[in-house]
């Protein structure tokens, strides 16, 4: 069945992408589940209009706030498409959160409905006994006690637009590595501001990446997080097909590149790691003609990772740094990468500017606070004081970045201003202790935080995953001591080495040096 793009005024006017590509393919393949549903073209912008009829039916209005527990699927993606056809803030929470993380960003984000599924019922089930202002809380493919199912609304919806469809906007939440979550705001785009091409939340992604009709996009991540989510309605706006895995998993990955001759593919840096462990012949038979583009971003990539990547995948790594606060963007090719080991590029979109603590303009190849100008300004949601703290005198923004520029524009980062430790006064970079470690026999993968001292105000402590190779590991602690000796200033060592199992990242593969702090002991 064809939707007609003219089923109503507004739908002239609204998220061109979807329903042009549902009027002209519907029959065309817009998303894929492993191991699960299909959706066509067609299917999404019907089941996109029933989720917005339901919302309005449940009395939501624009400016109004909507939050979702979900596993990686097409209705994500629809309830998704859904808020931003409905002018509502979408905020969805991620599934690996305790339940009172959940209960804070639901009450933080001012809810007016929630929708979850039975698989989260351990942590969503408690939500309606927390103090919050949701009206509604609805369960998808299941019975969750204190929700109200949701298909049967769905099943009695029109399968065309609402008659007032507004833009809405997607409010994420900062992934919390340090502290709390902090929701993501900018005010509603005006309906003249999406009047032709993509939606707000695809149309700078679109431009950036080249996403073509035709894609097949790999997703390896869950679409609680920026750039699964973002990527996945974009390249469905511009055409192309995305394919879902529901948990990343190293050889599967390999297998949905070749089979499903994906052209474009988004990772980050751990999962790189575990695609690299698998073994020389998995790796060696490994064939994906069709695969022109591996982004990758998220997190800091060791020079070493990246290399390995290259020489296995050949020059279609390309890496992006941005962030949720979408203050800027930089990107670097394979080709600029090899010129400029460690960079990660040049801005695309906005302006680089490094400052001081004074916000004070910095040379070329002195390091300070990151900052871009030149895009909207956002607001944490109700919180001044840390909107006020990532933002300069002269009105630019920070994702909260450490770096440098060279003298041909190129972004270097040194580390992330809220894991600067200040030992004795002395600021020192974890990020540049991690790497000296690295390098190192016997480690596969580090992590420094700074640890309360009082002598110092605080120490560098380093947690090193062995990589297997050292059956002694008091020897390998003394290796490794002995080569940050040699690697890194008497201020700069870390003055303890503790080894445990594996360390804490979060789904986006971000270490979590909150949960670093609050280790006491070593797991051995």
């Amino acid at each position: 069945m064809s939707i007609d793009m003219h089923d109503s005024v507004a739908s002239t006017a609204m998220d061109y992408g979807l329903r042009e590509w549902a009027r002209r393919e519907p029959d065309r393949l817009a998303v894929k589940e492993v191991d699960g549903l299909a959706t066509t073209f067609g299917e999404l912008e019907r089941l996109t209009n029933r989720f917005a009829h339901v919302l309005r039916d449940a009395g939501l209005k624009r400016g109004d706030h909507l939050a979702a527990v979900l596993g990686n699927g097409a209705h994500m993606l629809a309830i998704a498409w859904a808020a931003y056809r409905t002018g509502l803030y979408f905020t969805p929470v991620p599934v690996t959160f305790s339940a009172s993380e959940m209960a804070y960003v639901v009450a933080n984000c001012q809810a007016k409905m929630v929708i979850s599924e039975p698989g989260f019922a351990g942590t969503t089930g408690e939500l309606p006994r927390a103090e919050s202002l949701v009206r509604r809380f609805c369960s998808l493919g299941g019975i969750i006690d204190g929700y109200e199912p949701i298909e049967a609304a769905l099943a009695r919806m029109p399968a065309g637009p609402i008659s007032d469809e507004s833009p809405g906007a997607i409010m994420l939440y900062s992934s919390g590595t340090t502290g709390a979550p902090k929701g993501i705001w900018r005010p509603l785009p005006a309906i003249e501001e999406v009047e032709h091409g993509p939606p707000t939340f695809a149309r700078d992604l679109v431009a950036l990446f080249d996403f073509r009709p035709g894609d097949r996009y790999l997703s390896a991540g869950p679409l609680y997080h920026a750039g699964p989510l973002r990527w996945s309605l974009s390249v469905i706006a511009s055409g192309g097909s995305t394919i879902l895995m529901t948990k990343f998993d190293a050889d599967r990955a390999l297998t949905l590149l070749e089979q499903e001759e994906i052209t474009l593919s988004q990772w980050v840096p751990t999962m790189f790691h575990r695609m690299l462990a698998l073994p020389e012949d998995r790796r060696s038979a490994f064939r994906a003609p069709q695969h022109r583009a591996a982004y990758h971003g998220a997190a800091p990539i060791s020079p070493s990772l990246k290399r390995a990547m290259i020489d296995w995948w050949g020059p279609i790594i390309e890496e992006y740094y941005a962030g949720s606060e979408s203050v800027g963007l930089c990107s670097i090719t394979t080709e600029e990468w090899l010129k400029k080991p460690g960079s990660v590029g040049r801005a695309r979109k906005g302006a680089i500017h490094i400052l001081d603590e004074d916000s004070k303009e910095l040379r070329p190849g002195a390091t300070g606070r990151v900052f871009f100008r030149g895009t909207a300004p956002f607001e944490y949601f109700g919180e001044p004081e840390k909107t006020a703290s990532r933002t300069s005198q002269q009105g630019y923004q920070t994702f909260g970045d450490i770096g440098h520029i060279d003298q041909d524009g190129y972004l270097f980062l040194s580390d992330r201003l809220d894991d600067v430790i200040i030992s004795g006064g002395v600021n020192i970079y974890p990020q540049e202790l991690e790497q000296a470690l690295e390098h190192a026999q016997g480690v596969g993968e580090v992590g420094v935080v700074g640890m309360k001292d009082d002598e110092f105000g605080e120490r560098p402590v380093a947690f090193v995953v062995p990589d297997g190779s050292h059956a002694d590991i008091e020897l390998l602690r003394a290796e490794l001591i002995a080569h940050c000796r040699s690697q890194l200033g008497r201020i700069k060592q870390p003055k303890e080495i503790r080894f445990i199992d594996a360390l804490p990242r979060s789904e986006a593969g971000k270490l979590l040096r909150r949960v670093l702090r609050d280790m006491d002991t070593a797991q051995y």
